[in-house]
């Protein structure tokens, strides 16, 4: 009975060793902008670019927006802060604004207020954020030394 109840215990104990989560680190995404978007509320559009297929809702902007506000970097690029793509639209509504909605408004509703459904001139993924120790200064000299294009291009360039 002692040896089933130990292989059993070994069984479990097996199975839970080998569960695992995998977790993605965000990509780091630099980007310039047609227009000075900083403020506005990113959604991100479908490939065709019809519709809305994410989009945050009011509580998740409400209260200190400086840690998911694009960081502004060298030469007028920013540095996502928020999960956006190649996709990704403004809204007419600034980040206070929409963290005032009392509720979540519906995909549609937002689409009307859409101010620039092409915002992007150039976007480039580099790489996970764990690789830079300081990703400010990092990447301000990347962009100094014209070295973004030895980045994944995601638009633009």
């Amino acid at each position: 009975m002692k040896f089933i109840l130990i292989i059993l215990a070994m069984v479990i104990l097996s199975g839970c060793a080998t569960a695992h989560v995998d977790y993605s680190p965000p990509p780091t995404i630099v980007y310039t902008t047609r227009a000075d978007y900083r403020n506005n509320v990113p959604v991100i559009l479908s490939d065709d670019r019809t519709k809305i297929i994410s989009y945050p809702d009011p509580s998740d902007l409400r209260g200190d927006t400086a840690h998911i506000l694009p960081t502004q970097l060298a030469d007028g690029y920013l540095l996502d802060n928020r999960g956006i793509n190649a996709n990704v639209a403004f809204l007419r509504m600034t980040y206070a604004q929409y963290a005032a909605l009392p509720v979540s408004p519906k995909a549609e509703e937002l689409f009307i207020k859409i101010l620039d459904k092409d915002p992007i001139v150039e976007m480039y993924n580099c790489g996970t954020r764990r690789r830079f120790k300081n990703i400010e200064g990092e990447l301000n000299d990347i962009i100094s030394d014209h070295r973004l294009g030895d980045f994944r291009v995601l638009k633009g360039k």
